[in-house]
């Protein structure tokens, strides 16, 4: 409990902020999403059958099918309408191979996405401190970007699939008394199945496609690959010409501006023409 403790207090759960942490936290909320709503469907739908002789009938013929939809195991039971004989009808198709796929890539993807969360918030500054981590991310998040696109296709065909071997006006036919219809015989469907979970599984099958292709950009930004091309150039000097006579100033020296010792003239000085500048320039002693 202690080292539980210390992991989550050491954590720097802020990484789920950054575009980084908060795509793969996306990639492993959705991939549980796309792989538990194909692994756990279950479906049925029911016909009826009406025999010209009415005590044939049977109204409520219920069929059940689920993941992984190998419907070609699945059967019925359907009266045939002559001498109370009942035949055993198997639906057609097994879409087995494109479902488990599906779900295969959705449950690694969430695995992946787990390891990853856990290294990005306990361990990144050990992820960052070469390429090396970055560049295998990169690679495994390319390989499920692919792998999606590819599991999310081939599912929605199976899907197309399912639906058409389940639709119960197809069913019908596979009954020999629905084929005889002529003879005062009708077949018809009471209920539907419900497929809006299927869909939903599809749909988020490409969504966790744009989120792992988005995720590619900011996983190759930790690689560093791109940083020598984001370099800023370096500044131009643009400073100014020193004026003329600042740059005189800045060279010639006034002969009168020296810290040497000596008579300085005082050019501010202004000399009455009355007054004795010998006397004035004297030292106070002479005078005593």
């Amino acid at each position: 409990m202690d080292v539980v403790n210390q992991l989550v207090a050491q954590g720097q759960f802020r990484v789920l902020k950054l575009p980084l942490g908060f795509i793969k936290a996306l990639e492993w909320l959705f991939a549980i999403f796309a792989f538990s709503t194909c692994g756990s469907y279950s479906g049925m739908f029911r016909v009826k059958v009406e025999c010209k002789n009415r005590t044939e009938s049977n109204l409520n013929i219920e069929v059940e099918f689920e993941y992984p939809f190998r419907l070609h195991q699945v059967y019925f039971d359907a009266p045939t309408c002559n001498k109370g004989e009942t035949e055993r009808c198997f639906l057609v198709g097994d879409y087995s191979s494109s479902a488990e796929f599906f779900v295969t890539i959705g449950v690694f993807a969430f695995l992946y996405a787990t390891a990853a969360l856990s290294i990005y918030v306990f361990f990144y500054e050990k992820y960052k401190e070469n390429n090396k981590g970055p560049l295998i991310d990169l690679g495994v998040t390319a390989v499920f970007a692919f792998m999606w696109l590819v599991s999310s296709a081939a599912w929605a065909k199976g899907l197309s699939d399912v639906k058409t071997a389940t639709d119960p006006d197809e069913v019908i036919t596979l009954i020999s008394a629905c084929r005889e219809e002529g003879e005062g015989h009708s077949c018809r469907e009471v209920h539907d199945p419900v497929m809006s979970g299927l869909n939903t599984s599809v749909a988020f099958g490409f969504i966790n496609l744009i989120l792992w292709v988005g995720n590619l950009w900011f996983v190759f930004k930790e690689t560093g690959i791109i940083a020598p091309f984001m370099r800023a150039p370096p500044p131009q000097d643009k400073s100014a010409a020193p004026d003329a006579y600042g740059q005189q100033g800045a060279y010639e020296q006034d002969p009168y501006a020296s810290n040497q010792g000596g008579y300085q003239p005082d050019y501010n000085q202004v000399i009455h023409p009355h007054r004795d500048v010998s006397i004035e320039n004297k030292p106070y002693d002479v005078f005593l």
